[in-house]
C-alpha cells in the first residue's frame, strides 16, 4: 500500500543542449588512444561543449524558460528560484540570483538561493521544496541545474575527459491539485565523509585559494576536477542496496511498482554495475549518457525531462530517482507522477 507524501507536482520541465556536439572519436584521436576507446571505456558517444558565450546562468535560463513553457506561467509567478549546480559560475553571488538576471527577474524580489550536493542536488532540492509547498510557502518553485564540466577538466585523462557534457535542466515544482495524487513518497540521503576525497576539486576556495602560487608551483591542476571512479563504485556498490531496501519501504512500494527508474547517468559502467546490483527492470531505466554524457548536476533531472517528453513516464506513474555525488554521498526519492 502507497504512504501519503507531500502534494507535490512536476508542472513543466526543460532543458538547454550546447549547440556544439564533440564525438568521442576526437578524444582517441588527442590522448593517442585506439578507436572507439574513450566510448568503450566511459559509455559516451556525444557530448555537449558550450560556446565562449555560453554561461551557466545563461544555459540555466534557456532551460528554465523551457520549463516554465511546459509549466503555462510566466517567472514572475515564482516564488522561488533555487540552483542545484556542483561547480557555480563564480563564487559570489549565488548562481540562483545569477539565473534570476539571466530570465529577466532582476527586479523582482523572488527568494533565489543555492543548493550543492553535486551530482545529488536535484534529488536534495526536490525534498527541501516539497517541504517547503507542504507548509505552504510556495506554490511554484523553478529547480534548475547548469553545467560546464568541460572547463574544469584534465584533458590528458582518459577516465574523465570524454566522460562529461555540458548542459542545463529545469523544473518547475508546485503544489499538486485537490484529487491530483502527484507526490514525493519517500526521499533519503546518506553521507559517508571518510571518502571525500574520492571526488574533488581541491582549489578555489578559501583552503586554496584562487592565485595561490605556492600551490599552483607545486600542482598546476589544483583547480581541476579529480575522481577515484574505482573507490566511489565500491561504495556505491556497498551502499545502494540498503539505501534502495529502505527508500522503498518509506514509500510503502516494491521495486516491481516502479514504473520508470531514472539514474544519475554517472557512467556506463557505473549505469550497468547499479542496475544489476540493484536488480533494476532495465526495460524501465532511463540512459541518456552515450548522447550527452554525465552533465553533473543536470544530469538527474535532464534525464528526468527525458523520460517526461519521451512518454517513459505518464501522470499517475510512479518514478525512482537514484544517484551519488562527492561526499561521498548517496541519495533518491520515489515520485508519484
Amino acid at each position: 500500500m502507497q504512504t501519503a507524501g507531500p502534494a507535490l507536482r512536476i508542472l513543466g520541465s526543460g532543458c538547454h543542449r550546447p549547440a556544439r556536439r564533440v564525438p568521442s572519436s576526437d578524444f582517441d584521436a588527442r590522448l593517442g588512444l585506439a578507436s572507439g576507446a574513450s566510448e568503450a571505456a566511459t559509455g559516451v558517444a556525444w557530448r555537449g561543449v558550450a560556446a565562449d558565450g555560453e554561461t551557466a546562468s545563461w544555459m540555466a535560463a534557456r532551460a528554465a524558460q523551457a520549463a516554465l513553457s511546459a509549466a503555462g506561467i510566466g517567472g514572475e509567478t515564482l516564488d522561488a528560484i533555487v540552483s542545484t549546480c556542483a561547480v557555480m559560475e563564480q563564487p559570489i553571488p549565488c548562481q540562483a540570483a545569477l539565473v534570476q538576471r539571466a530570465l529577466g527577474l532582476g527586479d523582482s524580489g523572488i527568494p533565489a538561493f543555492d543548493v550543492n550536493a553535486t551530482c545529488l542536488g536535484f534529488v536534495v532540492a526536490l525534498d527541501l521544496v516539497a517541504a517547503g509547498i507542504a507548509t505552504g510557502r510556495y506554490r511554484r518553485v523553478l529547480v534548475v541545474a547548469s553545467e560546464l564540466p568541460s572547463r574544469g577538466l584534465r584533458a590528458d585523462v582518459p577516465l574523465t575527459a570524454p566522460l562529461f557534457g555540458d548542459g542545463a535542466a529545469a523544473l518547475v515544482l508546485g503544489a499538486a491539485a485537490p484529487g491530483d495524487d502527484s507526490a514525493l513518497l519517500a526521499w533519503r540521503m546518506e553521507t559517508y565523509a571518510d571518502s571525500a576525497d574520492a571526488c574533488r576539486i581541491r582549489g578555489g576556495g578559501t583552503r586554496i585559494a584562487p592565485g595561490d602560487r605556492a600551490h599552483c608551483d607545486i600542482d598546476p591542476d589544483v583547480y581541476r576536477f579529480e575522481m577515484d571512479g574505482p573507490a566511489t563504485f565500491r561504495l556505491a556498490g556497498r551502499r545502494l542496496p540498503r539505501l534502495l531496501e529502505r527508500l522503498l519501504a518509506a514509500a510503502g512500494i516494491g521495486l516491481d511498482a516502479i514504473d520508470c527508474v531514472v539514474p544519475h547517468q554517472a557512467s556506463g559502467g557505473g549505469l550497468d554495475r547499479i542496475v544489476r546490483a540493484l536488480r533494476l527492470p532495465e526495460a524501465r531505466v532511463v540512459r541518456i549518457l552515450a548522447e550527452h554524457g554525465n552533465q553533473v548536476a543536470a544530469s538527474l533531472p535532464h534525464a528526468l525531462h527525458h523520460a517526461i517528453v519521451g512518454g517513459r513516464l505518464q501522470r499517475g506513474q510512479t518514478c525512482l530517482l537514484l544517484g551519488t555525488g562527492a561526499g561521498l554521498s548517496l541519495g533518491g526519492a520515489v515520485l508519484r507522477y
